[in-house]
């Protein structure tokens, strides 16, 4: 009996048409008190997603010491004047909701979700942890001892190493330079150190309330009044940072830990931040040279060559300064020959415009990425949370897809010329020096460290 032999598909088969987004209301508002507040209905479920941020970070509280926003926003979570952290665990359980706290260079923020029809003793949690923190002592050394432990870790990593050292060469005497404290810094840390810049940045005038959920915003601005109404506080004094350092010429900045079995790299110089009006050009830019994982540099260092399992191109975006990154972790014995793929894409999409098939596929990638981040309640909150933050247009989001399809392969070739700058790239080398040093050598004169960032050379 003959047997019929399975058609297989040999092409790809074709794009759906884009699904079009349905935008939720969007309700802005302000408290007398200088509380700004945005509210997006999403109706999809019974729950809500919120986050009340505050724009100060590490980098305003340097002068105080390095870390020490991170380090109020954790012990900001233990215990207020009303309610110790156990009470705290026990009330979040009872409401079946969520809350944490952190900071970075430019932001700090409590984040919360739970069920809307419990909505109002979340918010009552949440302003007693922005107005009432108490930072008991005991918790407070607690989370001292433990962040200890932290930073003798990150030592022990070559992507922090990495990232450390960047920072430092990129921005100098700026803020931005540090990204994490010493031990002997964090063993310095104060309790009141943190209660000065918790008062200093949990402000009405300094926060932003945002809220994404099952609920009528009408209704929920008379409960955001109710709990937040009487909060005080103004903006804190913003102070003025050193200018960041602008390297000139390609240079390798060599971290030495012996006996490293493979690599890190990491590649960067200046570029721009959130709110300027290149920033979706160069977003695809950089999409396409290494930030998806079908681009031109995964293709060409881990599907062709081999070197590394996840190269990575990035767009790190401060408030008041931004940057460009390169990254990977290679085999020691391949350090050179990534770096030379790694600028010979670069290059390459400096020199020649994108062909239209690849930069269509490109489009479809970032526009895609972005329908898929508006599917969930946090989803939407962070990029309602990246529009307000960074003071972008009202229309952004909602024009977003249609100026990703308006960009042109002279848009791009234009973005990498101005931003991408290869001649004056800093590289960071993490790895062994005796296996190493000689490769990095060919792309510029090498400086050395050691991994608690000591000049060796």
């Amino acid at each position: 009996m003959a047997t019929r032999a399975a058609e297989v598909p040999t092409t790809v088969p074709a794009l759906s048409a884009e699904r079009a987004v349905t935008w939720p209301k969007v309700t802005k508002s302000r408290l007398a008190n200088g509380l700004e507040i945005v509210l997006a209905e999403s109706h999809s479920i019974p729950k809500f997603h919120g986050q009340l941020s505050f724009r100060s970070g590490n980098a305003a509280a340097i002068q105080r010491g390095p870390g020490l926003a991170e380090m109020t926003a954790t012990v900001v979570r233990t215990g207020t004047t009303k309610r110790a952290s156990r009470q705290i665990e026990e009330d979040l359980r009872r409401l079946g909701a969520d809350l944490s706290s952190s900071a970075g260079s430019d932001t700090s923020a409590i984040s919360f979700a739970g069920l809307s029809e419990l909505s109002e003793p979340l918010l009552v949690l949440v302003n007693e942890l922005a107005r009432e923190a108490a930072f008991p002592e005991p918790e407070f050394e607690r989370e001292r001892r433990q962040k200890l432990e932290e930073v003798k870790l990150e030592r022990t990593q070559p992507g922090f190493l990495a990232s450390e050292r960047l920072r430092k060469v990129l921005f100098g005497a700026h803020p931005y330079a540090q990204i994490s404290p010493s031990e002997d810094q964090v063993a310095a840390y104060k309790r009141d150190d943190l209660l000065q810049t918790y008062q200093d940045f949990y402000t009405a005038e300094n926060a932003l309330l945002l809220m994404v959920g099952d609920f009528d915003s009408s209704s929920m601005l008379k409960t955001i009044g109710k709990v937040f109404g009487t909060w005080a506080g103004k903006k804190p004094v913003v102070p003025v940072g050193a200018m960041p350092a602008h390297p000139h010429g390609r240079k390798v900045h060599l971290v030495h830990v012996p006996g490293a079995v493979q690599t890190q790299i990491l590649a960067g110089c200046h570029a721009i931040i959130r709110k300027h009006p290149d920033w979706i050009r160069l977003g695809l830019t950089n999409s396409l040279y290494g930030g998806a994982f079908n681009s031109r540099l995964v293709m060409n260092i881990r599907e062709d060559k081999g070197y590394t399992y996840s190269p990575r191109s990035g767009l790190n975006p401060l408030r008041q300064y931004g940057y460009f990154s390169i990254s990977a972790a290679v085999r020691n014995d391949v350090v050179a020959a990534s770096l030379t793929e790694i600028f010979y894409e670069l290059d390459k999409l400096r020199s020649l415009p994108v062909p239209e098939p690849e930069l269509a596929d490109a489009r479809n990638y970032l526009s895609g990425i972005f329908s898929m981040g508006l599917a969930t309640q946090d989803g939407l909150l962070s990029q309602l949370a990246t529009v307000a933050l960074n003071e972008l247009p009202d229309d952004y989001l909602e024009t977003y897809r249609d100026k990703v399809r308006a960009l042109t392969p002279a848009d791009l070739l234009a973005a990498a010329r101005k931003y991408l700058d290869s001649a004056n790239m800093q590289i960071v080398v993490v790895g062994d020096r005796t296996q190493v040093e000689e490769q990095a050598h060919l792309f510029g004169d090498i400086e050395v460290f050691d991994a608690q960032g000591k000049h060796l050379s």
